[in-house]
């Protein structure tokens, strides 16, 4: 049988009907704080629920959907792989992974790289790189990596000790153990905790930072910060991370987070947008701190064919349609219509804040309303937002979204305030 004959719209079976939502959580783990809400299907930027009902989509699968929902390169990318070749594990080439690999090399600061398939094993993966740099280049015995307060950088052990928010540490003691966090964008602070480790003879290795950070609250990094943490880091060996999980692949309205900055880190991670909604990761690093030797770090689905095809499908078509332009202008209609909004709602809105298409409202700190208020009062209103922490709405549609689209959201952000104060 040929490939082209494996399988067809018409021979795929239909879904056996959807449990209810209690059914569901009969079933499923509630690590979750769902909404009641079930999609059934997407195109662009829209999605429609089980009961035929139009949202747009501001989430898109929070900041993951880039090119949308139902792409015409993406659905043409995963046919043509999954009747072909799909897994075949790390233990031979694999074309697929090596034109993504040279893309991503020949469109960053970067000179290898190493894929999985999330955020959080990206960030595994650079934790483990810093820490054996540490201990082969920088001779560091017991090496440091510094995280920023309010910072994300995953769900397991390491990177939710990483992750610079106490809540997320909650019942998952003892974690793990070097990391120290500092103040965000507060170089005096740093200069001093660095001083203060250095004396206590427990050495800085790296520092491992968001561009913008994405779950503390869509809060930009300062460029002065950054290119100080850019001088330390050259004057003293610490290796400079850059966490691109989530502002990475055009997210801000240039391809990665840290160009927003005018500096180049040693390393940096990327997930969420690079497959457009298919899981990949990447961990991507210079020559000098290339230290991973064959056996010291590995992934089984990491960097397959068919991730890689979907994520090469998505690299081209941000390059080939100039989606960042697009990003740069519905970034900007974004944030001045909020802004709008801003000064239409001062009981309400504190600030509003971001790059390209990842923005955050902030609330009133004393408002008794949340975040999670206003989003599911959004819902009412046919728009899909999420939040970022309590008090901060995130706007974060698919790079595709048009000026139209980007009215539209606005009217039923106006009107979902609106009924908040009313």
């Amino acid at each position: 049988m040929s490939p082209e004959t494996l399988v067809s719209p018409s021979t795929i079976a239909p879904l056996a009907a959807p449990y209810s939502q209690a059914e569901f959580d009969d079933y499923v783990m509630t690590t979750y704080g769902r909404f009641p809400l079930t999609l059934e299907r997407g195109s662009g930027c829209r999605v429609w629920d089980d009961q035929g009902r139009e949202y747009l989509d501001f989430v898109a699968g929070i900041a993951t959907c880039t090119l949308g929902h139902a792409h015409p390169a993406m659905v043409a990318a995963v046919t043509q792989q999954i009747q072909t070749l799909h897994h075949v594990s790390n233990l031979y080439y694999i074309p697929q992974q090596g034109e993504l690999a040279k893309w991503l090399v020949e469109h960053s600061c970067a000179d290898r790289a190493f894929f999985c398939n999330s955020g959080a094993e990206a960030n595994e993966g650079a934790i483990k790189l810093a820490r054996k740099y540490a201990h082969t280049v920088l001779d560091i015995e017991n090496p440091i990596i510094l995280t920023a307060h309010a910072s994300f950088h995953g769900r397991t052990l390491a990177t939710i000790t990483a992750t610079g928010q106490p809540k997320y540490h909650q019942g998952f003691t003892p974690l793990v153990s070097g990391f120290h966090y500092v103040p965000y964008n507060d170089i005096a602070a740093l200069e001093a905790t660095i001083a203060d480790l250095d004396r206590d003879q427990r050495q800085v290795a790296a520092i491992l930072l968001e561009g913008l950070q994405g779950e503390g609250g869509v809060r930009p990094g300062d460029i002065a910060y950054f290119q100080r943490v850019r001088e330390i880091c050259d004057e003293t060996g610490i290796l400079l991370m850059m966490d691109e999980v989530q502002v990475g692949m055009g997210r801000t309205g240039h391809l990665w987070g840290y160009e927003n900055l005018g500096i180049e880190p040693d390393v940096f991670t990327s997930a969420k947008g690079l497959g457009g909604g298919i899981p990949i990761g990447a961990l991507l690093c210079k020559s000098f701190c290339n230290v991973f030797k064959p056996g010291d770090h590995a992934s089984t689905f990491g960097g397959n064919p068919f991730a890689c095809a979907v994520a090469l499908a998505v690299c081209h078509t941000l390059e080939q349609d100039n989606i960042l332009e697009n990003v740069r202008d519905r970034g900007e209609q974004l944030r001045a219509g909020l802004q709008k909004l801003a000064e239409k709602f001062p009981m309400l809105v504190d600030e509003v804040r971001g790059w390209g298409l990842i923005n955050g409202m902030e609330l009133v700190a004393d408002v008794v309303l949340t975040s999670g208020d206003i989003v599911k009062s959004a819902m009412n209103e046919g728009v899909l937002l999420v939040p970022a922490g309590p008090k901060v709405l995130r706007f974060v549609p698919p790079l595709i979204v048009t000026s139209e689209e980007v009215d539209r959201a606005l009217q039923s952000v106006d009107r979902a305030l609106t009924a908040a104060v009313s």
